[in-house]
């Protein structure tokens, strides 16, 4: 049986032609191959490194519809309490999601999002608060997932990421900036305060 050699990948900034193509879908052999199966532990190790909880492949060049997803509980315990529990937040163990088929929810909620391939930089942006998704499994076995809170988010950024979509495509355009300055003044403040604060159509006006 052959060794699977798992490697830290380069990960892709804004600007790369890769992230705003729409990926391709893998056929069961392609997913089952040594290949794909190594590419998927690369990817594992690629996140885990950034750090970061979600990394779909046309972020490390490879316009194909494959995302790795977790989030740790050690991640989580570096958020205060109750934004861990605002944002709905909890650990969710690593998986893989390919050729993935979304249907969000109506109610939407708005929290700060960042990304691996725009580092340094956040925004608000708007997302469903539960979705489910149709895909397969790195087994290729077809898999349903029922997600609400920040998990949906991570789905929802990592989908995006394979049909050439990035965070800044649905931001409140306002609300980026720079993370130092995020973490300096914003970080403490409710996303609705926020955005009262920095959008002009939230003012009341004679």
């Amino acid at each position: 049986m052959q060794e699977l050699r798992e490697v830290i990948l380069k990960i892709r900034e804004a600007g790369e032609l890769v992230l705003r193509q729409r990926a391709r879908e893998l056929t069961s052999a392609e997913i089952l191959s040594p290949e794909i199966q190594e590419l998927i532990g690369s990817m594992f190790e690629t996140m885990r490194a950034a750090p970061g909880v979600g990394l779909a492949a046309p972020q490390i060049g490879l316009p194909l519809q494959i995302a790795v997803i977790e989030d740790r509980q050690e991640y989580i315990d570096q958020t205060a309490r109750e934004k861990a529990a605002e944002r709905e937040r909890s650990a969710v163990a690593p998986h893989v999601i390919v050729n993935p088929r979304l249907t969000a929810g109506d109610e939407k909620v708005e929290f700060f999002e960042g990304c691996l391939s725009l580092p340094g930089l956040t925004a608000i942006v708007a997302r469903a608060r539960a979705v489910t998704v149709d895909c397969l499994n790195e087994r290729a076995e077809p898999v349903t997932i029922q997600a609400r809170g920040w998990y949906a988010r991570i789905l929802q950024h990592e989908i995006d990421h394979l049909h050439g979509r990035l965070y800044i495509d649905r931001m409140l355009s306002r609300s980026f900036m720079s993370r130092e300055n995020f973490e300096r003044y914003w970080k403490d403040l409710p996303v609705a305060e926020v955005r009262r604060l920095i959008d002009p159509r939230a003012e009341q006006t004679d």
